[in-house]
Protein backbone atom coordinates (compact mmCIF):
# COMPACT_ATOMS: atom_id res chain seq x y z
CA UNK A 1 0.00 0.00 0.00
CA UNK A 2 1.40 3.45 -0.80
CA UNK A 3 0.51 6.44 1.56
CA UNK A 4 -0.05 9.70 -0.23
CA UNK A 5 1.08 12.58 1.68
CA UNK A 6 0.35 16.52 0.23
CA UNK A 7 3.25 18.58 1.59
CA UNK A 8 3.28 22.60 2.08
CA UNK A 9 5.32 24.21 -0.33
CA UNK A 10 8.29 26.55 1.50
CA UNK A 11 7.30 30.35 1.32
CA UNK A 12 10.48 31.08 0.28
CA UNK A 13 9.41 29.02 -2.96
CA UNK A 14 6.92 31.21 -3.77
CA UNK A 15 7.39 34.99 -2.01
CA UNK A 16 4.54 37.60 -2.29
CA UNK A 17 5.26 40.61 -3.49
CA UNK A 18 4.32 43.25 -0.61
CA UNK A 19 4.39 47.16 -1.63
CA UNK A 20 3.24 50.52 0.25
CA UNK A 21 4.02 52.02 3.69
CA UNK A 22 4.71 49.54 6.50
CA UNK A 23 5.58 46.88 3.97
CA UNK A 24 8.93 45.69 5.47
CA UNK A 25 6.71 44.73 8.50
CA UNK A 26 4.08 43.65 6.71
CA UNK A 27 6.72 41.21 4.78
CA UNK A 28 7.78 40.18 7.94
CA UNK A 29 4.97 39.47 9.87
CA UNK A 30 3.70 37.51 6.93
CA UNK A 31 6.89 35.66 6.53
CA UNK A 32 6.72 34.49 10.19
CA UNK A 33 2.88 33.30 9.95
CA UNK A 34 3.79 31.27 6.65
CA UNK A 35 7.03 30.20 9.05
CA UNK A 36 4.99 29.11 11.76
CA UNK A 37 2.59 27.45 9.87
CA UNK A 38 5.37 25.45 7.93
CA UNK A 39 6.78 24.29 11.14
CA UNK A 40 3.54 23.11 12.35
CA UNK A 41 2.94 21.00 9.45
CA UNK A 42 6.31 19.91 9.24
CA UNK A 43 5.87 18.76 12.82
CA UNK A 44 2.26 17.31 11.83
CA UNK A 45 4.25 15.44 9.01
CA UNK A 46 7.12 14.06 11.81
CA UNK A 47 4.29 12.98 14.23
CA UNK A 48 2.28 10.84 11.23
CA UNK A 49 5.43 9.47 9.79
CA UNK A 50 7.68 8.32 12.64
CA UNK A 51 4.47 5.68 14.05
CA UNK A 52 3.51 4.54 10.44
CA UNK A 53 7.62 3.29 10.02
CA UNK A 54 7.52 2.09 13.30
CA UNK A 55 4.73 0.17 12.77
CA UNK A 56 6.04 -0.29 9.14
CA UNK A 57 9.27 -1.94 10.75
CA UNK A 58 7.08 -3.93 13.28
CA UNK A 59 4.80 -5.58 11.46
CA UNK A 60 7.50 -6.49 8.98
CA UNK A 61 9.52 -8.40 12.27
CA UNK A 62 6.48 -9.59 12.78
CA UNK A 63 5.09 -11.15 9.36
CA UNK A 64 7.25 -14.06 7.76
CA UNK A 65 4.81 -13.67 4.59
CA UNK A 66 6.68 -10.51 4.23
CA UNK A 67 10.10 -12.39 3.55
CA UNK A 68 8.42 -15.32 1.33
CA UNK A 69 7.04 -12.69 -0.38
CA UNK A 70 10.12 -10.76 -0.97
CA UNK A 71 11.55 -14.23 -2.38
CA UNK A 72 9.09 -13.96 -5.31
CA UNK A 73 11.56 -11.98 -7.03
CA UNK A 74 14.95 -13.08 -5.11
CA UNK A 75 14.49 -16.78 -4.78
CA UNK A 76 17.11 -18.85 -6.50
CA UNK A 77 21.06 -18.99 -6.30
CA UNK A 78 22.85 -18.73 -9.50
CA UNK A 79 23.94 -22.40 -10.62
CA UNK A 80 27.98 -21.71 -10.52
CA UNK A 81 27.84 -20.35 -7.03
CA UNK A 82 25.33 -22.54 -5.50
CA UNK A 83 26.81 -23.10 -1.66
CA UNK A 84 26.75 -26.57 -0.32
CA UNK A 85 23.92 -26.83 1.96
CA UNK A 86 25.44 -28.57 4.91
CA UNK A 87 25.05 -26.73 8.14
CA UNK A 88 28.67 -27.87 8.79
CA UNK A 89 31.04 -25.92 7.23
CA UNK A 90 34.61 -27.47 8.20
CA UNK A 91 35.56 -30.88 7.40
CA UNK A 92 37.54 -31.55 10.28
CA UNK A 93 38.84 -35.53 10.39
CA UNK A 94 37.63 -36.11 14.23
CA UNK A 95 33.95 -33.88 14.21
CA UNK A 96 33.86 -33.79 18.08
CA UNK A 97 35.17 -31.36 20.74
CA UNK A 98 37.14 -32.28 23.85
CA UNK A 99 33.34 -31.36 25.61
CA UNK A 100 32.17 -34.78 23.79
CA UNK A 101 29.66 -32.31 21.79
CA UNK A 102 29.56 -32.53 18.26
CA UNK A 103 28.12 -30.37 14.30
CA UNK A 104 25.75 -32.54 12.70
CA UNK A 105 25.45 -32.43 9.03
CA UNK A 106 21.68 -31.05 8.20
CA UNK A 107 19.93 -29.33 5.44
CA UNK A 108 17.43 -26.46 7.16
CA UNK A 109 14.61 -24.45 5.77
CA UNK A 110 12.57 -21.62 7.18
CA UNK A 111 9.21 -22.90 7.88
CA UNK A 112 6.06 -21.23 8.84
CA UNK A 113 5.25 -19.30 11.59
CA UNK A 114 9.20 -18.33 12.18
CA UNK A 115 10.61 -21.98 12.95
CA UNK A 116 13.17 -23.65 11.04
CA UNK A 117 13.10 -27.46 9.96
CA UNK A 118 16.24 -29.14 10.52
CA UNK A 119 16.72 -32.22 8.77
CA UNK A 120 20.09 -34.46 9.53
CA UNK A 121 21.79 -35.46 6.25
CA UNK A 122 21.65 -39.28 5.34
CA UNK A 123 24.94 -40.09 6.08
CA UNK A 124 24.36 -39.30 9.88
CA UNK A 125 23.37 -41.49 12.43
CA UNK A 126 21.22 -39.54 14.89
CA UNK A 127 18.59 -41.14 16.66
CA UNK A 128 15.99 -39.20 18.46
CA UNK A 129 17.15 -37.92 21.42
CA UNK A 130 15.27 -40.18 24.28
CA UNK A 131 18.80 -40.20 26.84
CA UNK A 132 19.22 -37.37 29.03
CA UNK A 133 22.46 -35.16 28.16
CA UNK A 134 20.84 -35.14 24.30
CA UNK A 135 20.67 -31.29 23.55
CA UNK A 136 20.63 -31.28 20.80
CA UNK A 137 20.80 -27.15 19.06
CA UNK A 138 20.69 -24.75 16.87
CA UNK A 139 23.49 -22.15 16.92
CA UNK A 140 23.32 -18.75 15.50
CA UNK A 141 26.57 -16.72 13.84
CA UNK A 142 25.32 -13.71 16.34
CA UNK A 143 25.84 -16.31 19.80
CA UNK A 144 22.30 -16.75 19.97
CA UNK A 145 21.46 -20.80 20.41
CA UNK A 146 18.25 -22.25 20.22
CA UNK A 147 17.01 -25.97 21.28
CA UNK A 148 16.33 -28.27 18.97
CA UNK A 149 12.96 -29.70 19.44
CA UNK A 150 12.75 -33.40 17.58
CA UNK A 151 9.80 -33.69 15.24
CA UNK A 152 10.07 -36.79 13.67
CA UNK A 153 12.16 -39.35 11.33
CA UNK A 154 10.97 -38.70 7.89
CA UNK A 155 9.94 -42.08 5.62
CA UNK A 156 11.90 -43.45 3.01
CA UNK A 157 15.15 -42.05 3.99
CA UNK A 158 15.11 -42.26 7.94
CA UNK A 159 16.32 -38.75 8.26
CA UNK A 160 15.76 -37.56 11.83
CA UNK A 161 13.52 -33.71 11.66
CA UNK A 162 14.09 -30.86 14.51
CA UNK A 163 12.74 -27.62 15.02
CA UNK A 164 14.33 -24.48 16.08
CA UNK A 165 13.15 -21.14 16.45
CA UNK A 166 14.35 -17.97 14.94
CA UNK A 167 15.69 -15.38 17.03
CA UNK A 168 13.97 -12.20 16.43
CA UNK A 169 17.15 -10.43 15.23
CA UNK A 170 16.88 -12.84 11.95
CA UNK A 171 13.25 -12.07 11.15
CA UNK A 172 13.16 -8.60 9.48
CA UNK A 173 15.69 -9.17 6.45
CA UNK A 174 17.09 -11.89 3.86
CA UNK A 175 18.74 -13.50 3.59
CA UNK A 176 18.56 -15.63 6.95
CA UNK A 177 21.91 -17.51 7.74
CA UNK A 178 21.37 -21.33 7.99
CA UNK A 179 21.44 -22.51 11.83
CA UNK A 180 24.51 -25.36 12.52
CA UNK A 181 22.75 -28.29 14.68
CA UNK A 182 24.80 -29.42 17.20
CA UNK A 183 24.18 -32.19 19.81
CA UNK A 184 25.22 -30.20 22.80
CA UNK A 185 24.38 -26.66 24.08
CA UNK A 186 28.21 -26.36 24.89
CA UNK A 187 29.31 -26.96 21.09
CA UNK A 188 31.87 -23.88 20.18
CA UNK A 189 31.58 -22.78 17.13
CA UNK A 190 34.79 -22.39 15.08
CA UNK A 191 36.02 -18.47 13.77
CA UNK A 192 36.18 -20.56 9.89
CA UNK A 193 32.19 -21.12 10.03
CA UNK A 194 30.61 -20.49 7.06
CA UNK A 195 27.08 -19.45 7.32
CA UNK A 196 24.77 -20.72 4.30
CA UNK A 197 21.47 -18.68 3.10
CA UNK A 198 18.54 -20.63 4.66
CA UNK A 199 15.94 -21.85 2.02
CA UNK A 200 12.35 -20.46 2.47
CA UNK A 201 9.68 -22.77 2.20
CA UNK A 202 7.99 -21.20 -0.36
CA UNK A 203 10.92 -21.94 -2.78
CA UNK A 204 12.81 -25.32 -2.64
CA UNK A 205 12.32 -28.91 -3.26
CA UNK A 206 11.14 -30.87 -0.50
CA UNK A 207 10.83 -34.48 -1.87
CA UNK A 208 11.82 -37.12 -4.17
CA UNK A 209 10.22 -40.62 -4.82
CA UNK A 210 11.83 -42.97 -7.74
CA UNK A 211 9.71 -44.86 -9.58
CA UNK A 212 11.05 -47.68 -12.18
CA UNK A 213 11.41 -45.17 -15.02
CA UNK A 214 12.47 -42.06 -13.77
CA UNK A 215 12.16 -39.42 -10.71
CA UNK A 216 9.60 -37.49 -9.21
CA UNK A 217 10.54 -33.99 -7.58
CA UNK A 218 8.15 -32.19 -5.37
CA UNK A 219 9.14 -28.42 -5.32
CA UNK A 220 7.71 -25.50 -4.14
CA UNK A 221 7.77 -22.50 -5.72
CA UNK A 222 8.47 -22.55 -9.66
CA UNK A 223 5.13 -23.11 -11.00
CA UNK A 224 3.13 -20.09 -8.60
CA UNK A 225 -0.75 -21.01 -8.87
CA UNK A 226 -3.07 -22.54 -10.48
CA UNK A 227 -2.19 -22.73 -14.30
CA UNK A 228 1.19 -21.11 -14.16
CA UNK A 229 3.03 -24.23 -15.32
CA UNK A 230 6.11 -23.66 -16.88
CA UNK A 231 6.92 -26.28 -19.81
CA UNK A 232 9.76 -28.83 -18.99
CA UNK A 233 12.06 -27.41 -21.11
CA UNK A 234 12.50 -24.56 -18.88
CA UNK A 235 14.15 -26.80 -16.14
CA UNK A 236 16.46 -29.48 -15.85
CA UNK A 237 16.93 -31.90 -12.56
CA UNK A 238 20.76 -31.89 -10.69
CA UNK A 239 22.19 -35.26 -9.14
CA UNK A 240 24.53 -33.94 -7.05
CA UNK A 241 26.02 -30.47 -5.04
CA UNK A 242 29.43 -30.35 -6.99
CA UNK A 243 29.11 -28.45 -10.14
CA UNK A 244 31.82 -30.40 -11.82
CA UNK A 245 30.49 -33.78 -10.78
CA UNK A 246 26.88 -33.07 -10.68
CA UNK A 247 24.96 -35.43 -13.17
CA UNK A 248 22.26 -33.42 -15.15
CA UNK A 249 18.66 -34.73 -16.89
CA UNK A 250 15.79 -33.44 -18.23
CA UNK A 251 12.36 -32.33 -17.44
CA UNK A 252 9.77 -34.57 -18.45
CA UNK A 253 6.93 -33.00 -17.00
CA UNK A 254 6.19 -29.52 -14.83
CA UNK A 255 3.24 -29.07 -13.38
CA UNK A 256 1.51 -27.54 -9.82
CA UNK A 257 4.50 -28.71 -7.48
CA UNK A 258 5.32 -31.70 -9.41
CA UNK A 259 8.68 -32.33 -11.63
CA UNK A 260 9.64 -35.75 -13.37
CA UNK A 261 12.85 -36.20 -14.68
CA UNK A 262 14.75 -39.09 -16.27
CA UNK A 263 17.45 -40.98 -14.41
CA UNK A 264 20.89 -40.27 -13.73
CA UNK A 265 22.95 -41.78 -17.05
CA UNK A 266 25.81 -43.32 -14.65
CA UNK A 267 25.08 -45.61 -11.74
CA UNK A 268 24.92 -43.60 -8.22
CA UNK A 269 25.90 -45.79 -5.00
CA UNK A 270 24.61 -43.78 -2.44
CA UNK A 271 21.99 -40.99 -1.30
CA UNK A 272 22.53 -37.11 -3.19
CA UNK A 273 20.95 -34.21 -2.72
CA UNK A 274 18.88 -33.55 -6.38
CA UNK A 275 17.81 -30.05 -7.19
CA UNK A 276 15.76 -28.35 -9.87
CA UNK A 277 17.69 -25.65 -11.88
CA UNK A 278 15.72 -23.24 -14.46
CA UNK A 279 17.76 -23.03 -17.66
CA UNK A 280 19.50 -20.09 -18.72
CA UNK A 281 18.03 -17.69 -20.74
CA UNK A 282 18.95 -14.76 -23.39
CA UNK A 283 17.70 -12.82 -20.25
CA UNK A 284 18.42 -14.83 -17.63
CA UNK A 285 21.25 -16.87 -16.37
CA UNK A 286 21.09 -20.55 -14.99
CA UNK A 287 19.45 -20.57 -11.04
CA UNK A 288 18.73 -23.49 -8.87
CA UNK A 289 15.94 -23.95 -6.19
CA UNK A 290 17.70 -24.70 -3.33
CA UNK A 291 16.98 -28.44 -1.85
CA UNK A 292 16.26 -30.41 0.99
CA UNK A 293 15.32 -33.33 -0.82
CA UNK A 294 17.72 -36.92 -1.50
CA UNK A 295 17.51 -39.17 -4.55
CA UNK A 296 18.10 -42.85 -3.42
CA UNK A 297 19.47 -45.50 -5.71
CA UNK A 298 17.74 -48.22 -3.88
CA UNK A 299 13.95 -47.71 -4.97
CA UNK A 300 11.82 -49.67 -1.96
CA UNK A 301 9.09 -47.78 -1.72
CA UNK A 302 7.05 -50.42 0.16
CA UNK A 303 7.24 -54.10 1.96
CA UNK A 304 6.19 -56.95 -0.43
CA UNK A 305 2.53 -56.88 -0.84
CA UNK A 306 -0.50 -58.63 -2.19
CA UNK A 307 -1.65 -55.85 -5.14
CA UNK A 308 -4.89 -54.69 -3.34
CA UNK A 309 -7.50 -53.99 -5.95
CA UNK A 310 -9.23 -51.04 -3.78
CA UNK A 311 -7.23 -48.72 -1.90
CA UNK A 312 -7.81 -45.56 -0.06
CA UNK A 313 -5.77 -42.47 1.17
CA UNK A 314 -6.08 -39.50 2.81
CA UNK A 315 -4.67 -37.06 4.50
CA UNK A 316 -5.61 -35.83 8.06
CA UNK A 317 -4.12 -33.37 10.49
CA UNK A 318 -5.58 -34.33 14.60
CA UNK A 319 -8.61 -35.95 13.30
CA UNK A 320 -7.66 -39.96 15.29
CA UNK A 321 -11.43 -39.31 16.81
CA UNK A 322 -12.91 -40.02 13.29
CA UNK A 323 -10.50 -42.51 11.67
CA UNK A 324 -12.21 -45.82 13.21
CA UNK A 325 -15.33 -45.24 12.01
CA UNK A 326 -14.08 -44.40 8.69
CA UNK A 327 -11.86 -47.22 8.04
CA UNK A 328 -14.37 -49.70 9.59
CA UNK A 329 -16.79 -48.81 7.80
CA UNK A 330 -15.34 -48.61 3.98
CA UNK A 331 -13.48 -51.73 4.63
CA UNK A 332 -16.64 -53.75 5.19
CA UNK A 333 -17.82 -52.24 1.76
CA UNK A 334 -15.00 -53.30 -0.17
CA UNK A 335 -11.33 -50.51 0.60
CA UNK A 336 -8.82 -53.66 1.41
CA UNK A 337 -5.55 -51.25 2.12
CA UNK A 338 -6.01 -47.36 3.49
CA UNK A 339 -2.54 -45.17 3.14
CA UNK A 340 -3.00 -42.52 5.76
CA UNK A 341 -0.70 -39.73 4.77
CA UNK A 342 -0.36 -37.58 8.54
CA UNK A 343 0.19 -33.96 7.61
CA UNK A 344 2.11 -33.75 10.93
CA UNK A 345 -0.62 -34.81 13.67
CA UNK A 346 0.00 -34.40 17.41
CA UNK A 347 -3.19 -36.33 18.43
CA UNK A 348 -3.29 -40.51 18.96
CA UNK A 349 -3.47 -41.19 15.65
CA UNK A 350 -0.24 -43.95 15.57
CA UNK A 351 -2.09 -45.48 18.77
CA UNK A 352 -5.85 -45.80 16.78
CA UNK A 353 -3.68 -46.99 13.76
CA UNK A 354 -1.82 -49.60 15.91
CA UNK A 355 -4.88 -50.99 17.33
CA UNK A 356 -6.82 -50.78 13.42
CA UNK A 357 -3.85 -53.13 13.31
CA UNK A 358 -4.55 -54.99 15.71
CA UNK A 359 -8.21 -55.78 14.42
CA UNK A 360 -6.52 -56.71 11.09
CA UNK A 361 -7.15 -53.63 8.93
CA UNK A 362 -4.64 -52.75 6.67
CA UNK A 363 -3.37 -49.28 7.78
CA UNK A 364 -0.51 -47.35 6.43
CA UNK A 365 0.98 -44.29 7.68
CA UNK A 366 3.48 -42.09 5.74
CA UNK A 367 4.53 -39.36 7.17
CA UNK A 368 4.04 -35.94 5.42
CA UNK A 369 4.84 -33.06 7.22
CA UNK A 370 4.97 -30.73 4.61
CA UNK A 371 2.23 -27.98 5.09
CA UNK A 372 0.04 -26.72 2.25
CA UNK A 373 0.79 -29.46 0.12
CA UNK A 374 -2.28 -31.54 -0.25
CA UNK A 375 -2.41 -31.58 -4.04
CA UNK A 376 1.69 -32.46 -4.10
CA UNK A 377 1.20 -35.45 -1.78
CA UNK A 378 -2.08 -37.02 -3.60
CA UNK A 379 0.50 -37.20 -6.76
CA UNK A 380 2.86 -38.78 -4.55
CA UNK A 381 0.94 -41.57 -3.21
CA UNK A 382 -0.25 -42.43 -6.86
CA UNK A 383 3.30 -42.77 -7.21
CA UNK A 384 3.57 -44.74 -4.09
CA UNK A 385 0.50 -46.90 -3.86
CA UNK A 386 1.10 -47.38 -7.47
CA UNK A 387 2.87 -50.70 -6.16
CA UNK A 388 0.53 -52.38 -3.88
CA UNK A 389 -2.68 -50.72 -5.60
CA UNK A 390 -5.02 -51.25 -8.82
CA UNK A 391 -7.64 -48.63 -7.79
CA UNK A 392 -7.09 -45.74 -5.09
CA UNK A 393 -10.55 -43.83 -3.56
CA UNK A 394 -9.25 -40.18 -2.65
CA UNK A 395 -11.28 -39.17 0.19
CA UNK A 396 -11.22 -37.30 3.42
CA UNK A 397 -12.12 -39.16 6.57
CA UNK A 398 -15.11 -36.83 6.90
CA UNK A 399 -16.64 -38.21 3.71
CA UNK A 400 -18.33 -41.60 3.23
CA UNK A 401 -19.11 -43.19 -0.06
CA UNK A 402 -22.76 -44.39 -0.24
CA UNK A 403 -25.15 -45.86 -2.98
CA UNK A 404 -28.66 -45.33 -2.41
CA UNK A 405 -29.14 -49.13 -3.54
CA UNK A 406 -27.30 -50.72 -0.49
CA UNK A 407 -30.89 -49.66 1.50
CA UNK A 408 -32.25 -52.95 1.76
CA UNK A 409 -29.00 -55.17 2.10
CA UNK A 410 -28.75 -56.68 5.63
CA UNK A 411 -25.52 -56.89 5.78
CA UNK A 412 -22.39 -54.83 3.70
CA UNK A 413 -20.46 -56.51 1.23
CA UNK A 414 -16.96 -56.48 0.51
CA UNK A 415 -18.05 -56.18 -3.33
CA UNK A 416 -20.56 -53.11 -3.13
CA UNK A 417 -17.89 -50.31 -4.16
CA UNK A 418 -16.46 -52.83 -6.59
CA UNK A 419 -19.73 -52.80 -8.24
CA UNK A 420 -19.62 -48.82 -8.44
CA UNK A 421 -16.63 -49.24 -11.15
CA UNK A 422 -16.51 -50.43 -14.66
CA UNK A 423 -14.97 -54.14 -16.05
CA UNK A 424 -11.61 -54.48 -16.36
CA UNK A 425 -12.05 -54.64 -20.27
CA UNK A 426 -13.54 -50.87 -19.90
CA UNK A 427 -11.80 -47.58 -21.21
CA UNK A 428 -13.33 -45.58 -18.20
CA UNK A 429 -9.88 -44.78 -15.84
CA UNK A 430 -11.69 -43.02 -12.67
CA UNK A 431 -15.34 -42.59 -11.92
CA UNK A 432 -16.45 -39.75 -9.62
CA UNK A 433 -19.05 -39.03 -6.88
CA UNK A 434 -21.05 -36.01 -6.19
CA UNK A 435 -20.73 -34.60 -2.97
CA UNK A 436 -23.50 -33.60 -0.42
CA UNK A 437 -22.58 -32.09 2.59
CA UNK A 438 -24.02 -31.71 5.83
CA UNK A 439 -24.66 -29.25 8.62
CA UNK A 440 -24.15 -28.80 12.49
CA UNK A 441 -27.53 -30.38 12.78
CA UNK A 442 -27.58 -28.97 16.00
CA UNK A 443 -24.53 -30.97 17.34
CA UNK A 444 -22.33 -29.01 20.16
CA UNK A 445 -19.64 -31.58 20.18
CA UNK A 446 -18.61 -34.65 18.37
CA UNK A 447 -21.37 -37.18 18.03
CA UNK A 448 -20.78 -40.52 20.46
CA UNK A 449 -22.06 -42.66 17.74
CA UNK A 450 -19.86 -41.07 15.28
CA UNK A 451 -20.19 -38.42 12.20
CA UNK A 452 -22.85 -40.77 10.26
CA UNK A 453 -25.05 -41.03 13.18
CA UNK A 454 -24.96 -37.06 14.59
CA UNK A 455 -25.37 -35.45 11.19
CA UNK A 456 -28.27 -35.88 9.34
CA UNK A 457 -28.80 -32.63 8.17
CA UNK A 458 -27.51 -31.25 4.55
CA UNK A 459 -27.47 -28.60 1.43
CA UNK A 460 -29.76 -29.31 -1.00
CA UNK A 461 -27.57 -28.84 -3.67
CA UNK A 462 -24.69 -31.24 -4.74
CA UNK A 463 -20.77 -29.54 -3.99
CA UNK A 464 -18.15 -30.75 -5.82
CA UNK A 465 -17.19 -34.63 -6.14
CA UNK A 466 -14.69 -37.57 -5.20
CA UNK A 467 -13.00 -40.01 -7.20
CA UNK A 468 -11.86 -43.23 -7.46
CA UNK A 469 -8.58 -43.30 -9.93
CA UNK A 470 -7.05 -46.27 -11.75
CA UNK A 471 -3.73 -45.90 -10.87
CA UNK A 472 -2.02 -46.52 -14.39
CA UNK A 473 -4.55 -44.62 -15.83
CA UNK A 474 -2.98 -41.01 -14.24
CA UNK A 475 -1.70 -39.12 -16.69
CA UNK A 476 2.17 -38.96 -16.51
CA UNK A 477 2.17 -35.46 -15.07
CA UNK A 478 0.27 -36.37 -11.86
CA UNK A 479 -2.12 -33.38 -12.08
CA UNK A 480 -4.54 -33.56 -9.34
CA UNK A 481 -6.85 -31.46 -8.22
CA UNK A 482 -7.58 -32.90 -5.04
CA UNK A 483 -11.32 -34.16 -6.35
CA UNK A 484 -9.89 -35.74 -9.56
CA UNK A 485 -7.02 -36.74 -11.27
CA UNK A 486 -5.85 -36.18 -14.88
CA UNK A 487 -5.88 -39.45 -17.09
CA UNK A 488 -4.04 -40.71 -20.13
CA UNK A 489 -5.66 -40.14 -23.42
CA UNK A 490 -7.07 -43.22 -24.16
CA UNK A 491 -8.86 -43.82 -20.77
CA UNK A 492 -12.32 -41.43 -20.25
CA UNK A 493 -13.59 -39.91 -16.94
CA UNK A 494 -17.62 -40.92 -15.45
CA UNK A 495 -19.61 -39.02 -13.32
CA UNK A 496 -21.59 -41.20 -11.51
CA UNK A 497 -25.63 -40.06 -11.12
CA UNK A 498 -26.35 -39.92 -7.21
CA UNK A 499 -28.77 -42.34 -7.36
CA UNK A 500 -26.17 -44.69 -8.68
CA UNK A 501 -23.41 -43.43 -5.28
CA UNK A 502 -22.84 -40.25 -3.33
CA UNK A 503 -20.67 -38.99 -1.04
CA UNK A 504 -21.77 -37.89 2.65
CA UNK A 505 -19.60 -35.06 3.39
CA UNK A 506 -19.69 -34.38 6.48
CA UNK A 507 -18.19 -30.44 6.69
CA UNK A 508 -20.42 -28.26 8.97
CA UNK A 509 -19.78 -30.06 11.80
CA UNK A 510 -20.60 -28.94 16.31
CA UNK A 511 -18.71 -25.62 16.14
CA UNK A 512 -16.46 -26.89 18.37
CA UNK A 513 -14.85 -29.48 16.02
CA UNK A 514 -15.42 -26.82 12.82
CA UNK A 515 -13.36 -24.23 14.42
CA UNK A 516 -10.32 -26.60 14.16
CA UNK A 517 -10.14 -25.72 10.06
CA UNK A 518 -9.17 -22.42 10.91
CA UNK A 519 -5.51 -23.42 12.09
CA UNK A 520 -4.74 -25.03 8.61
CA UNK A 521 -5.57 -25.89 5.21
CA UNK A 522 -3.78 -28.13 3.54
CA UNK A 523 -4.44 -27.39 -0.07
CA UNK A 524 -1.32 -25.41 -1.54
CA UNK A 525 -3.74 -23.46 -3.70
CA UNK A 526 -6.48 -22.08 -1.46
CA UNK A 527 -6.06 -19.34 1.01
CA UNK A 528 -5.69 -20.02 5.10
CA UNK A 529 -9.35 -18.87 6.75
CA UNK A 530 -7.84 -16.45 8.66
CA UNK A 531 -6.34 -14.59 5.30
CA UNK A 532 -8.38 -12.08 4.36
CA UNK A 533 -8.41 -12.99 0.56
CA UNK A 534 -11.26 -14.34 -1.71
CA UNK A 535 -14.04 -13.61 0.64
CA UNK A 536 -16.60 -15.01 -1.84
CA UNK A 537 -14.43 -18.43 -2.80
CA UNK A 538 -16.20 -22.17 -2.79
CA UNK A 539 -13.66 -22.95 -0.50
CA UNK A 540 -14.77 -20.44 1.88
CA UNK A 541 -18.13 -21.26 4.78
CA UNK A 542 -21.08 -19.15 3.68
CA UNK A 543 -21.65 -16.52 6.20
CA UNK A 544 -18.08 -17.32 7.44
CA UNK A 545 -15.70 -14.45 8.50
CA UNK A 546 -11.85 -14.65 8.88
CA UNK A 547 -11.60 -15.26 13.12
CA UNK A 548 -12.72 -18.65 14.34
CA UNK A 549 -16.09 -17.03 16.15
CA UNK A 550 -18.98 -19.02 16.19
CA UNK A 551 -21.78 -17.32 14.47
CA UNK A 552 -25.62 -17.13 15.93
CA UNK A 553 -27.30 -19.75 14.64
CA UNK A 554 -24.52 -21.89 13.58
CA UNK A 555 -26.47 -25.27 14.81
CA UNK A 556 -28.79 -24.85 12.23
CA UNK A 557 -26.91 -23.56 9.21
CA UNK A 558 -27.21 -25.26 5.95
CA UNK A 559 -29.86 -27.57 7.11
CA UNK A 560 -32.00 -27.82 3.80
CA UNK A 561 -33.16 -31.55 3.71
CA UNK A 562 -33.03 -34.02 6.38
CA UNK A 563 -31.24 -37.23 5.15
CA UNK A 564 -31.25 -40.34 7.54
CA UNK A 565 -30.46 -42.64 4.79
CA UNK A 566 -26.58 -43.70 5.98
CA UNK A 567 -27.51 -42.92 9.51
CA UNK A 568 -29.99 -45.95 9.27
CA UNK A 569 -27.76 -47.88 7.36
CA UNK A 570 -25.01 -48.03 8.93
CA UNK A 571 -26.87 -48.33 12.42
CA UNK A 572 -28.51 -51.60 10.54
CA UNK A 573 -24.63 -52.67 10.01
CA UNK A 574 -22.73 -51.51 12.75
CA UNK A 575 -25.47 -51.07 15.67
CA UNK A 576 -25.78 -53.12 18.64
CA UNK A 577 -28.64 -52.56 21.03
CA UNK A 578 -28.06 -51.13 24.62
CA UNK A 579 -29.79 -50.06 27.76
CA UNK A 580 -29.77 -46.61 26.29
CA UNK A 581 -30.13 -46.79 22.48
CA UNK A 582 -27.02 -48.29 19.89
CA UNK A 583 -23.26 -48.43 20.49
CA UNK A 584 -21.59 -48.67 17.51
CA UNK A 585 -18.82 -50.92 16.70
CA UNK A 586 -16.32 -48.63 16.34
CA UNK A 587 -17.20 -46.58 19.90
CA UNK A 588 -14.73 -48.31 22.11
Amino acid sequence: MTLSLKTCSSPRSTPKSVTGAGSDDAAASQFFHHKTSYRAHTTTLFFILVPLSLFGLFSLYCSPNTIYRATFFVTALPAKSRTVSYVTNTQDSNPYQSNGSRRIRADAVLWPGWDILVIVSPEEKVMPPHLPGENYTCFYPNGEKATARFVATLPFTNRTTFRCGLPGIYRHHHPIPTPVLASSKTFELSPETRWPDLPLWNFVVFEAISTENDVVLFVKGPNRGLGSNKPPGSFRCVFGEESDTAIRTPVTSSVQEVFRCSFPYKPIDTPVKVYLEAVATDKEETKTVPSVAYFSPKRTLTKPHEKSLLCATTMVYNVAKYLREWVMYHAAIGIQRFIIYDNGSDDELNDVVEVLKNEKYDVTIVLWIWPKTQEAGFSHAAVYGSDTCTWMMYLDVDEFLFSPSWDNKSQPSDQMIRSLLPSDQSIIGQVSFKSHEFGPSNQTKHPRGGVTQGYTCRREEDQRHKSIVLLSAVEHSLYTAIHHFGLKGEYEWRVADTEEGVVNHYKYQAWQEFKAKFKRRVSAYVVDWTRVSNPKSRDRTPGLGFRPIEPEGWGQRFCEVKDLRLKRLTRKWFGHPVKDGYKMAWQR
